[in-house]
């Protein structure tokens, strides 16, 4: 037992998958200071490039806005990552000069990095660094990262707000309003939740809507205490305070009840001074409104199907299936690799589909009556119905099959794509959360249509369906990882990057001596974000939500 769950451990750390459960989600803020001027006359204007490390390389996962003349800049930008505890996971801050007029990196100065470990920033909560120049050398400039873990609510708020009357703070023009959020913390210190853009030279301004996750806002808590400030804008940096009021999302939500919400913004030192000081402007809510993110459970609770297909390679180098050393030999008491793989991870999917009838294809093979090669045959020979009943009957079709066909090339799965993609997008005109389609690839080798394959991978980002590819044998898979966009983005080759990363890719001989079990979960870890994500990037809700989603205190 113990060489089995050592086998399933490194099997483990050889994907880089870990179990969902272990997945959390961090939010990280970021600020600096002391950033050095690039010229003496004016302030630089920063921006935070977040790179994140995968095989030795490093790639963006996302930037901060970028603060004009700051010299110690807040950023609102919030970093979201993914948190696998048994992971190290090197993240990179970069911090730039982005000159004005241009937002692109490729004119800005490069002024110090940090480098540090997500794991560094989980553990410290706040971790302060140097930034470190050009050959690693420290300047004065130092960067700030706050990580929180995401709690178990999803739900996202969306909030727009406006003023009237606003103090005037300029001689020749009127004030540039901003406006900014802050969350008061449970030790007392703020954390800036969103600023707003500059309305220049208005004092009724109108700030675009923006959302926010109610963890963000308030940490869940409806009842903790905001801050929030109106300034005047200056493009020195040097912004002068309006006034500042105190609410709380409790109160925020009864603009939901069609109350129209609106706070007197103060200026303490104004209070204290002028005798008939009223208030410095009115800020108002114009409107407040919950979006719901739901889970997994959620969708297959609420009666979404998960649509299974297997597709099995047939190519001439999997070997002779009547020789033993075939990845296609039928061995008389224990299942090759093809049925070793297509069990486990089966079994799973199976149940959450309702009729458990599997569409089974093949491709690569010379097939009869005129055997000319195919690249999605029934593997059951019946066409119009393709469907196995069960694992079971997938396995049958595929024993009987075996004799009947001629192992030829080359292995082109962009067909097979396509065929599901073609199911799939006939499901997506209902806009409902009906069906969700897996293709399960099972290959021996690396791809020949490389350039369609891309193509269809992501025109099928746009539909509710995933691909995994099991890679059974011993060839080198390393084009295989490229489809699996964990790396950076993968685009067709007209250069459309994918929707959302829908493809995960497995070596099958990673997991040859591990249980089913730790297979079946490396391959599926993914989808269950990826049904999420799907659905609810389109606002789909789940179908029939009774008692169940009352009762809801979890997400998977």
């Amino acid at each position: 037992l113990k060489f089995m769950s050592n086998i399933y451990e490194s099997a483990e750390a050889t994907l880089g998958f870990i179990s969902s459960p272990c997945l959390t989600k961090v939010e990280l803020r970021v600020a600096c200071r002391g950033i050095s001027d690039r010229d003496a006359l004016s302030k630089p204007d920063p921006c935070v490039v977040l790179k994140m490390q995968s095989h030795g390389q490093w790639f963006e996962v996302d930037r901060t806005e970028v603060i004009r003349s700051s010299s110690s800049p807040v950023f609102s930008k919030i970093f979201l990552v993914d948190y696998y505890f048994e992971e190290v996971q090197r993240l990179r801050f970069e911090l730039h000069d982005i000159s004005s007029g241009n937002n692109g990196l490729r004119d800005a100065d490069f002024l110090g990095s940090m480098e540090c470990t997500l794991g560094q920033i989980v553990s410290q909560r706040k971790l302060t660094k140097a930034l470190l120049k050009q050959g690693n050398t420290a300047g004065k400039s130092s960067i700030t990262v706050t990580a929180e873990e995401l709690s178990g609510n999803d739900d996202y708020v969306e909030l727009s707000f406006s003023a009237r009357k606003l103090d005037d703070k300029d001689f020749f023009s009127k004030s540039d309003p901003f406006l900014e959020i802050f969350r008061i913390n449970d030790d007392g210190t703020e954390s800036l939740v969103h600023r707003t853009e500059t309305v220049m030279n208005n004092l009724s301004p109108v700030w675009k809507s923006f959302k926010v996750s109610l963890n963000t806002l308030c940490s869940g808590d409806h009842d903790r205490e905001l801050k929030c400030t109106v300034w005047d804008w200056d493009s020195n940096g040097k912004h002068d305070f309006i006034g500042e009021f105190q609410t709380t999302f409790k109160e925020m939500r009864t603009e939901q009840e069609g109350k129209q919400i609106q706070w007197e913004c103060i200026n303490p030192k104004y209070q204290l001074k002028k005798k008939n000081y009223r208030n410095s402007g009115v800020v108002i809510l114009n409107h407040c409104k919950i979006i719901k993110m739901y889970s997994f459970l959620d969708y297959i609770m609420g009666g979404c199907q998960i649509q299974f297909t297997v597709a099995i390679d047939f190519t001439a180098s999997n070997g002779d299936p009547r020789n033993s050393c075939s990845l296609h030999y039928i061995h008389p008491y224990q299942p090759n690799e093809y049925l070793k793989a297509l069990v486990a991870v089966g079994e799973i999917c199976q149940d959450y589909d309702s009729d458990k009838m599997f569409p089974a294809f093949g491709f690569g093979a010379l097939i009869p009556p005129d055997f000319k090669v195919s690249h999605d045959f029934a593997v059951n020979f019946d066409e119009d119905n393709p469907e196995c009943a069960g694992i079971q009957g997938v396995v049958e079709a595929y024993q009987n099959c075996l004799p009947k066909i001629q192992l030829y090339g080359p292995t082109n799965i962009a067909p097979i794509i396509q065929k599901v993609a073609s199911s799939a997008s006939e499901e997506m005109h209902t806009k409902e959360a009906m069906e969700y389609f897996i293709l399960l690839i099972l290959t021996d080798g690396v791809i020949t249509d490389m350039a369609d394959t891309r193509e269809a991978i992501v025109h099928a980002s746009h539909l509710p369906m995933s691909v995994i590819i099991v890679g059974v044998g011993n060839a080198d898979f390393t084009d295989m990882q490229i489809l699996d966009g964990d790396d950076g983005i993968l685009r067709s080759p007209k250069g459309e990057p994918v929707l959302r990363d829908i493809v995960q890719f497995v070596p099958f001989k990673d997991f040859k001596h591990a249980s089913p079990a730790a297979l079946a979960k490396s391959v599926l870890a993914e989808v269950p974000n990826q049904v999420v994500d799907y659905y609810n990037a389109k606002g789909i809700k789940p179908k029939c939500l009774s008692d169940y989603e009352s009762t809801r205190t979890f997400s998977p």
